[in-house]
């Protein structure tokens, strides 16, 4: 087995949240090795815009081997008009600023969060991609 630096993309379709005020979670797969998350980018099949007061927040969360961690990895808040995200194009999703939120165990889990807050607004669904290297 070689150790040597390795980068490997975890990449799976969400679904779409069409009722505005509903949540959704979506295990996205485990870490292949020990690694560290380099990039989280979320590519919506339409465009998203954010709204102040009732919007839509997402985050990649590692839920551990037991599935019941609850570390946010990388998360983004549509919560102002200025948040927006292009239909069919990548969107960066904002790494978590901890480093050790970024380091992944062997086997841990990845779930994808889609929460509406306050009454929210639709989650078009599309593909998330985490790209992950060896440590």
């Amino acid at each position: 087995m070689t150790t040597a630096p390795y980068v490997q993309v975890i990449e799976r379709n969400v679904p779409a949240v069409s009722t505005a005020n509903a949540s959704d979670d979506t295990v996205l797969g485990q870490a292949p090795f020990d690694c560290t998350v380099t990039s989280v980018e979320y590519v919506p099949e339409a465009a998203i815009t954010g709204a102040a007061t009732n919007h839509r927040t997402y985050s990649l969360v590692n839920k551990g081997q037991a599935g019941s961690n609850s570390t946010t990895v990388a998360t983004l808040a549509f919560d102002s008009g200025s948040v927006t995200a292009t239909a069919n194009n990548e969107r960066t999703i904002t790494l978590s600023g901890t480093a050790a939120n970024l380091d992944l165990t062997a086997g841990d889990t990845l779930l994808w969060r889609s929460v509406a807050v306050g009454t929210g607004i639709a989650d078009p669904g599309g593909i998330v991609r985490v790209t992950v290297s060896r440590r």
